[in-house]
């Protein structure tokens, strides 16, 4: 038997399939977009700390997962005749398909999003908590574009398969493409013909808006984005346009300044683990700490209480005078919020924004905060970047930038907020060796200008000539308090504490205990 190719291609003349096509895309498109958003708040649901929005999020998942399409199209389409209220809406069969699919989609897009939020690093929300940043902020701008892009690909395909999945509206006799093809062949037969014209009709819009979503995926491909550097000619105007204000404002210090933080009776556990154990620390305005420490001593965790990335358990955190922190204790949320944004945060890990430029990255916490006008809040980031050395390098992408200048870049960020104190976790770590130096460069001229600093560190010798002070931690308990100078002298063994700290930094004779 031959194809009768004739009335083939007269199928592609027929107003009838072209109005079909017309229905499958508003169908598929309104059912991709609302799942797309529904999706998106299932995930965030899924995602929650509150029982009461988590279990029926799953449950919602869980269910219209299970369920087939054709099954619930059915169902709402005659929901009418339970409740006949619902008529209004779902007596008419395009909006009776809409609300089946997008019930269904809603449930697979949340499974999406919430793979894209996961893949997400803690540290970027972490990174949004440093810069005071509230959930919403942190969501919109830091999150949900990492996520989506990340989701993207899948979501592509998803939008596939809807527009697949519109032939099965045909059962509540939507006129859609099949339908309409249905129609045809049982007037005259002519059945592959006929399906063979819908699957061509379905192939071109698939291929039409899978080439507008896969040329969105290309756009927000960041390995695509490769901004040069600025040349000398424009960096030598950049600068000469720039006001020659300070940067960094030091915190008031002298005898009547109260402490810039004071940490008394600090505890801290995970569980049953106990990593702070009673920590009492006070830092003066403009005072240099550095905190030294085997590895597991509750270094970095002494300062994640700090910002409040941690919560205390027990002890207190008083802030230039002002109670900051109570462990045990509900908290003000506006009132933490305002002290976190005097405190400024470098992490080991960098945490930039990989969707931002250097320049964005600098700017999100002070245009969210309202810090200045616009171009003021321009012109203290390029002054920043120029401080740090990478002014010429404003509108790369943080992928484009070796460990070293993306730790500068970090130091940056955090001090366009004009933080009162800055903490550093590790800021070298991550580096390699070559590219230590420029980090403590920065951190060493901070410093100069009197810059209230709090020091993860192993870098010993760095320690000792950057610090007004050395902190020697171990097993959750603050040992030894020092300044330099002391650890510098040779100990006679009177004070065991002040010897084990020596060997810990290579200063004595006996052999060094490993970081």
């Amino acid at each position: 038997m031959e194809l009768d190719w004739t009335y083939f291609f007269s199928l592609f003349s027929m107003g009838a399939f072209y109005r079909a096509s017309a229905m499958v895309i508003a169908l598929g498109a309104l059912s991709w977009l609302l799942g797309l958003v529904l999706g998106f708040g299932l995930a965030q649901a899924e995602g929650s700390r509150h029982v009461w929005l988590r279990w029926p999020a799953r449950l919602y998942v869980w269910f219209f997962r299970s369920v087939p399409l054709l099954v619930l199209l059915v169902f709402v389409y005659n929901l009418p005749q339970i409740f006949p209220a619902t008529g209004v809406v779902l007596g008419i069969p395009f909006l009776a398909g809409l609300t089946g699919m997008v019930m269904t989609e809603a449930a697979y897009m949340a499974e999406i999003h919430r793979g894209g939020l996961l893949s997400v690093a803690r540290g970027q929300r972490e990174a949004g908590h440093a810069l005071g940043l509230g959930w919403f902020a942190t969501q919109t701008r830091i999150v949900l574009p990492q996520a989506f892009r990340i989701a993207l690909p899948s979501l592509i395909n998803e939008f596939v398969t809807i527009i697949k999945l519109t032939s099965l509206v045909s059962v509540i006799s939507l006129p859609e493409l099949l339908l309409t093809g249905q129609r045809l062949y049982t007037q005259n037969f002519l059945i592959l013909e006929t399906l063979l014209a819908v699957a061509v009709y379905y192939v071109a819009i698939v291929t039409v808006f899978g080439a507008v979503l896969n040329a969105l995926e290309r756009r927000l491909d960041l390995q695509r984005r490769k901004p040069g550097p600025v040349d000398e000619a424009d960096l030598a105007r950049l600068r000469a346009g720039l006001p020659a204000a300070p940067v960094v404002a030091p915190a008031e210090r002298g005898p009547g300044a109260p402490p810039a933080l004071d940490l008394m009776a600090i505890h801290k556990a995970y569980g049953s683990h106990a990593v702070l154990k009673g920590v009492n620390l006070r830092v003066g305005a403009g005072d240099v700490i550095s905190v030294i420490g085997p590895s597991g001593s509750g270094k970095t965790s002494l300062i994640r209480t700090v910002n409040a990335l941690e919560s205390l358990d027990q002890g207190e955190i008083v802030l230039f005078g002002e109670s900051y922190l109570l462990g045990a204790a509900p908290q003000d949320a506006a009132r933490v919020r305002q002290g976190i944004r005097r405190i400024g945060m470098v992490f080991q890990g960098f945490n930039l924004f990989p969707h931002l430029t250097v320049l964005q990255n600098i700017l999100l916490a002070p245009g969210l905060h309202g810090q200045g006008d616009p171009e003021s809040r321009q012109h203290t980031a390029q002054r920043l970047l120029d401080k740090v050395g990478l002014l010429a390098h404003l509108h790369k992408y943080p992928h484009q930038l070796s460990g070293g200048q993306q730790q500068r870049v970090a130091i940056a960020r955090a001090l366009a907020l004009r933080p009162d104190v800055m903490l550093f976790d590790e800021p070298t770590s991550a580096l390699d060796p070559e590219l230590v130096g420029e980090v403590l460069k920065v951190i060493r001229d901070l410093a100069e200008e009197g810059m209230t600093m709090l020091i993860v560190t192993h870098e010993m010798e760095f320690a000792l000539q950057i610090s007004d002070r050395v902190v020697f931690m171990e097993n959750g308990q603050l040992l030894l308090d020092a300044p330099p100078a002391r650890l510098q002298q040779p100990d006679a063994g009177e004070d065991p504490t002040l010897t084990r700290v020596r060997r810990f930094m290579g200063l004595d004779s006996g052999p060094a205990v490993a970081a």
